[in-house]
């Protein structure tokens, strides 16, 4: 074939190519160029019948032919696709600033975000969070505590015991045992600490649920070996056979402890009343400390905040139309001190617990306490917290 023909046939083709509008007629090109019957496949197929001389003349022109229309057909293949996804870009754009569907999320619980705030707000103090079992042997939970073994809080009816476990101490030296909390509160304030062991080494103890947190106080004095300040508060679960709208058998207490020299009932005033405030995030909190007492403390006192009714609901601050009742206090009994290893004549303190199931629901407006551990996702999505929530004093511990 000419040089000239091919010449022209591969302006054609170039041409053809280029005005296709389309992929389907892109491709219609491609078929009649390159198809198995396409006029560029008849010219490499007339090579066979040539001979090598001519074949050595013919053949090149014929493939560059070839070549030159497939990186045609490529190129524009390429670009009218690129123009394809450009015009449906355009026409389907995506408004980005519209809210994203998030799908369904889980909460934090109302529990498990007082805990957050408790201590954030105590970290701020220079608290530092303890944890203890809430398996728990009776002198840690009761005697070390300075509740006597006629209390009725050790009742079967008040406290859920466990299968018992002799703690045995045979073999060991005295200094070991006392290691191990196995020794008794003095009954004066002169008389040395003694392991409660039996002349043969072994003591049984009753092993129960911890009805409150203070065993982690005994166990964090143990632990500073009656030389080092203590501040710190003990969040966790507790356990009480109580059942009702405002007790449940498992509930959620936190308890404080202060041990350094020369603590005094107006620093026990005023960790309370600057931890409320922030708690509740008003600065109108007014306190009132009752006389009671506790086992543990001496003096104690009940702490009290005022409320005013607001359409008809008790709102916390203020003290205008009442009291509520929100936790215990007290200064560390001396008994206490001793047990934990510290002299009390040195050595002061002061000691508080509340329940945190009871912050949040004075806080949040819940009255049933129940309805803390039914598991309803209906409850939790309406009193729950997101999970990025985290308290910050700065921001408001409950934003």
């Amino acid at each position: 074939m000419p040089d000239t023909d091919l010449d022209q046939l591969q302006r054609d083709l170039l041409a053809a190519i280029e005005a296709s509008a389309g992929v389907d007629a892109l491709e219609a090109v491609r078929v009649h160029a390159l198809g198995k019957q396409g006029a560029v496949t008849a010219l490499l197929k007339s090579l066979g019948a040539m001979t090598p001389e001519r074949r050595l003349v013919d053949g090149p022109p014929i493939q560059a032919l070839r070549e030159a229309a497939a990186a045609a057909v490529a190129a524009r293949k390429a670009a009218l696709e690129a123009a394809a996804l450009d015009a449906r870009l355009a026409s389907e754009r995506v408004d980005m600033t519209l809210p994203v569907d998030t799908g369904p999320v889980g909460s934090v619980h109302p529990v498990s975000q007082v805990m957050d705030e408790l201590a954030e707000i105590f970290a701020d103090l220079g608290f530092a969070v303890a944890t203890g079992p809430e398996i728990e042997d009776d002198w840690h939970n009761f005697t070390a505590l300075n509740i006597p073994e006629t209390h009725p809080a050790r009742a079967m009816h008040d406290t859920f015991y466990v299968v018992p476990s002799p703690l045995r101490g045979r073999g060991k030296s005295r200094e070991a045992a006392k290691g191990e909390g196995q020794y008794e509160v003095p009954s004066s304030p002169g008389q040395p600490l003694s392991p409660t062991l039996s002349p043969e080494g072994e003591r049984e103890q009753k092993m129960l649920l911890r009805t409150h947190t203070s065993p982690v106080q005994i166990r964090a004095m143990l632990a500073a070996g009656g030389s080092q300040p203590i501040r710190l508060i003990a969040p966790g679960r507790t356990y009480r056979s109580d059942s009702d709208a405002t007790h449940t058998p498992m509930f959620h207490q936190v308890e404080g402890l202060v041990i350094d020299r020369g603590i005094t009932l107006g620093h026990l005033k005023w960790t309370l009343e600057t931890f409320l405030k922030a708690f509740f995030e008003r600065e109108d909190i007014v306190l009132r400390l009752r006389p009671s007492y506790f086992p543990f403390t001496e003096p104690s006192a009940e702490v009290d905040v005022g409320y005013t009714l607001e359409k008809g609901k008790r709102v916390i601050g203020g003290s205008g139309d009442g009291w509520l009742e929100v936790l215990g206090s007290g200064m560390v009994h001396r008994k206490v001190l001793e047990a934990g290893g510290y002299d009390p004549a040195e050595w002061q303190g002061f000691a508080f617990g509340c329940g945190i199931d009871r912050l949040a629901m004075l806080k949040y407006g819940i009255d049933d306490l129940r309805a803390f551990f039914d598991g309803d996702a209906r409850w939790l999505r309406h009193y729950g917290f997101a999970a990025l929530d985290v308290p910050t004093l700065s921001g408001g511990v409950s934003s």
